[in-house]
């Protein structure tokens, strides 16, 4: 069993690639949406167990979201709701061509933020678990939720869990404490809830902006990434935190909205080895280019659900096999409207095989 802690939210967009100026007054397509929640649903859509730890609030909006998440599959059993706070909310804008995608936050005040680690039962939320994934995104809204995050990760280490994390900087969040800026609040405090960490999941301006460490050679906004010196921003993340024995770094080169390369690196401490993914024939890496994006947003969480799955499936637990799905699977995801991956076990593996022509099936 799975267990994802973190908030879930109300995703506004507007339908196709529109502005929200363009379509207000009037109507907006409403999705539920949260990196720890997408993480659960692409867990359960590829076939594994998956319950998901938050707090929403007890009223008919918090409702929609258990029956939401229920309807996918995921085990809504751990949901905590109280009273007080209300649904956080997000809107997005599917940027296209050089035109990028936009996010604004109205999440003050949820439910979630409000709650201290005493809210939730824990000695339910984790029964039966062996895996737990919290992102640097809940931590990031309030100190009681810094709080709770900690005492969730702790906990899983104390049950003998494998804890992953994705990083996930948020520049527009880490705002709770006056006075200080939002990439050392966060570098103080994922310090904190990296040491109870086994798999470290992140891209490269998570490393940079939360942890101070740069890949030599790399400019993400001209679309070059340096793939050697990921190796070299691993290696130096487990020298810091020795407890960390996986790094999974995605690699996302953006020429444009809907033109992106797509692939991936896991280091091995274990094997001071760094694997790639996808491979050509000759075993070079050579990434998915992925052309007429439909959404990214969600990419590097379905990337993060397809490892896990893949690591605790014997099919695909080999580190270069599960790279390799996991990859697949968040390539998927760029063609799939809203932040869920509704992208099955066997398409990924049927992607994996180099089935990626797109053709009708029939």
């Amino acid at each position: 069993m799975f267990l994802g802690f973190g908030e879930v939210m109300m995703r506004i967009a507007p339908a196709g690639h529109r502005r929200l100026a363009q379509v207000l007054p009037g109507s907006v397509d409403c999705t539920f949406a949260g990196a720890e929640a997408n993480c659960c649903v692409s867990l359960s859509m590829l076939g594994a167990k998956a319950r998901y730890l938050t707090m929403v609030p007890q009223n008919m909006l918090g409702d929609a979201v258990v029956a939401n998440l229920r309807g996918l599959g995921v085990d809504t059993s751990a949901i905590a709701r109280r009273g007080e706070g209300r649904l956080g909310v997000y809107y997005v804008e599917t940027g296209a061509n050089q035109r990028g995608s936009t996010v604004t936050y109205d999440r003050e005040y949820s439910a979630i933020s409000l709650a201290g680690p005493e809210e939730y039962d824990l000695t339910a939320a984790f029964e039966g678990v062996r895996w737990l994934h919290a992102t640097g995104i809940t931590p990031s809204l309030s100190e009681k939720a810094y709080q709770a995050t900690l005492a969730v990760v702790r906990e899983a280490k104390r049950r003998g869990c494998t804890v992953s994390c994705d990083l996930n900087y948020r520049k527009k969040l880490w705002r709770w404490r006056s006075g200080t800026k939002p990439n050392l609040l966060a570098r103080e405090c994922m310090s904190e809830v990296l040491q109870s960490v086994d798999l470290l999941i992140a891209n490269e301006e998570d490393a940079a902006d939360v942890l101070d460490i740069h890949a030599e050679g790399t400019n993400i906004e001209a679309g070059r990434l340096n793939i050697a010196g990921y190796l070299q921003v691993a290696r130096e993340i487990t020298r810091r935190f020795p407890n960390i024995s996986r790094i999974a770094v995605t690699l996302r080169e953006s020429y444009s909205a809907d033109h992106n390369n797509w692939g991936a690196m896991l280091y091995e401490k274990s094997h001071d080895k760094a694997l790639y993914a996808p491979l050509d024939a000759a075993g070079n890496y050579n990434p998915y280019e992925i052309r007429d994006i439909v959404d990214r947003v969600g990419g590097g969480d379905s990337f993060a659900a397809g490892l896990m799955f893949a690591l605790n499936t014997p099919e695909h637990a080999d580190p270069q096999q599960a790279l390799k799905f996991a990859v697949a699977a968040s390539c998927l995801k760029h063609s799939i409207i809203g932040d869920f991956n509704f992208t099955s076990r066997e398409e990924v593996e049927s992607l994996m095989g180099g089935s990626g022509s797109g053709r009708v099936r029939r």
